[in-house]
């Protein structure tokens, strides 16, 4: 356990910075995983909709210090081109 004052605040600053980014990096996690579905589902409205969130998450996580933004810019072209395949796929 820490001795020095400075340690001791260093100490309790990371507990409370380790719960701040694993509530956001569960929240994220949660609306990677309602997208997930709804594009499963081939609900290309819902899909859609929750797309929005799920990239508006994804940045906000970014500016979080959560994700890094390539990571980030990674998942939504990889989510937008599955969402686009199930427009596709329900034109033809």
């Amino acid at each position: 356990m820490a001795n020095h004052v400075s340690s001791l605040k260093r100490a309790r600053q990371t507990i409370v910075k380790t719960a701040v980014n694993r509530a956001n990096k569960s929240k994220l996690r949660g609306t990677l995983r309602l997208l997930r579905e709804a594009i499963v589902k081939g609900d290309h409205a819902a899909a859609t909709t929750q797309y929005r969130e799920t990239a508006s998450i994804l940045d906000k996580s970014v500016q979080k210090g959560v994700l890094h933004k390539n990571t980030a810019s990674r998942y939504k072209s990889r989510l937008n081109s599955r969402l686009k395949a199930i427009a596709t796929a329900k034109a033809a």
